[in-house]
């Protein structure tokens, strides 16, 4: 179990770190203004076809999708990220939800490109995005270094009836 956990903590590093070093090759300003935190525009559209809710999400310059989402009732953007196993916030956004992990509470390893950073293992009571409600949200805070921005993982996205790329944009369903 403990082999599993360190490959998926591993995945969701990796996934954090490359879009972070990538971001400066050849992709101009917009790829870089936004692992500074500062989101560019992007189109959100929520539709609620018979009795599911839908978000359609539309990529962005750089080729990912960004969404805005609220966590236990704060404003927070996310990338989606499929290769993440749990949501991953930064510790500074994490602090803005009111989430101060202890030092202590850093106990989970994980390899990145930049060496061994420790994760804060926490429990998000609600994430919503577009009309889309997921409860008890498992995630992870990461050090501000070695997160860009957060991640929107598997742990919300699995939790969904579907999620799929269609046309050049992301389709969530519950």
């Amino acid at each position: 179990m403990r082999h599993i956990i360190l490959f998926a903590l591993l995945a969701l590093a990796s996934a954090a770190i490359v879009p972070k070093f990538a971001g400066g090759i050849g992709l101009g300003p917009s790829a870089n203004s936004v692992a500074k935190g500062r989101s560019e525009p992007f189109e959100t559209t929520a539709v609620s076809p018979g009795n599911s809710r839908s978000v359609v999400i539309s990529m962005d310059r750089r080729g990912h999708f960004a969404v805005d989402a609220r966590v236990d009732g704060r404003r927070m953007t996310f990338m989606v990220d499929t290769g993440a196993t749990v949501i991953a916030l930064r510790r500074s956004d994490a602090a803005r939800l009111g989430i101060h992990p202890a030092q202590r509470d850093f106990n989970v390893p994980v390899h990145t490109a930049n060496g061994v950073t420790r994760t804060a293992p926490v429990t998000l009571d609600m994430v919503e995005v577009g009309n889309i409600v997921v409860r008890n949200v498992p995630a992870t805070i990461m050090p501000d270094e070695a997160l860009g921005e957060n991640l929107l993982g598997l742990s919300f996205l699995k939790r969904l009836r579907r999620f799929e790329y269609r046309e050049g944009r992301l389709v969530l369903e519950q």
